[in-house]
């Protein structure tokens, strides 16, 4: 049996709102979030992205959906998991 330190006998149950770096990347989650729901709209409707001007079908569309809600989900959970480095 390993015996336990202070360090992994003291770990602290942090928020997703406790730190700066959690409250960043917890907003970087949801903006891509929310952009990969707009390439899905997008490409459902067969339009064109406003401001790019590019035309997205559905599968363009989809292909948004899935890589901007990996980057959501990535964030997401370094928001929960990271922790604090040197603001702490």
């Amino acid at each position: 049996m390993v015996p336990m330190t202070s360090s992994t006998a003291s770990t602290s149950d942090r928020g997703l709102f406790e730190t700066r770096f959690s409250v960043g990347a917890a907003a970087i989650g949801a903006v891509a979030a929310l952009l990969g729901i707009v390439f899905a709209w997008t490409g459902y409707n067969d339009s064109a992205l406003p401001g790019i001007g590019m035309e997205l079908s559905i599968l363009t569309g989809l292909i948004g959906l899935l890589f901007a809600f990996g980057i959501a989900l990535v964030a997401f959970v370094a928001a929960l998991y990271m922790e604090p480095g040197f603001d702490e």
